[in-house]
């Protein structure tokens, strides 16, 4: 993963068209070669003219927005985010069908929230609660899972929380396919979700 500048938009993990019917291979070209793209070639320029930032890693950047000078703490904060959600987002996605084992964190999931099923709604909640742009994220915090919404390009790092899974609300998301149906794409986002990558995350925090 390419993780420091000069940023580069690295390749989906699957075939643009690899997780249809649930999220058609059109989005997926836009929001990933256009969307994504963007996010990197601001960011990149933003380094180009500060180079005493160009040392740090795109998760540092994240976490250390705060820190910058107060002219350079929104850009960095909304596209060194904008990549990083992206990423993370792609990523948190697979081929509908591949088998999929995360024992260790579907049992803390039943613990925290009764049952998967009762997680599904409880997270389809929160992203559907998302005022305009945003994500909806699995995350763990103290030792415990939480479901936790973040507005624009904000991310958990930023609180010192691991994500271990996220879903894209903004519209160019899924416009094309689902409208203005985001309870409809959340419904499609399940059968691609992949919880391999999520209990990967979940035993690394």
């Amino acid at each position: 993963m390419n993780s420091c500048y000069p940023f580069v938009n690295t390749p989906l993990p699957y075939a643009y068209n690899a997780l249809e019917p649930f999220i058609d291979e059109k989005t997926m070209h836009l929001h990933h070669d256009r969307h994504l793209q963007a996010y990197i070639d601001n960011l990149n320029k933003l380094l180009e003219e500060n180079p005493s930032l160009q040392k740090y890693s795109l998760e540092e950047l994240v976490c250390s927005w705060r820190n910058l000078p107060c002219h350079l703490q929104v850009p960095i904060r909304n596209n060194a985010g904008g990549v990083y959600n992206h990423r993370f987002y792609f990523d948190s996605m697979k081929e509908p069908g591949t088998p999929c084992s995360a024992p260790r964190l579907f049992a803390r999931m039943s613990w925290q929230f009764q049952s998967p099923e009762n997680f599904k709604a409880e997270f389809k909640k929160a992203a559907l609660s998302v005022f305009g742009s945003g994500y909806a994220w699995l995350i763990l915090d103290r030792g415990g899972l939480k479901i936790i919404t973040s507005s624009n390009q904000n991310t958990p790092l930023s609180r010192f929380m691991k994500p271990i899974l996220n879903i894209d609300v903004w519209e160019h998301a899924y416009y094309l396919k689902h409208y203005n149906q985001r309870a409809a794409y959340i419904d499609d986002w399940f059968h691609v979700v992949n919880w391999n990558k999520a209990e990967e995350r979940f035993l690394a925090a």
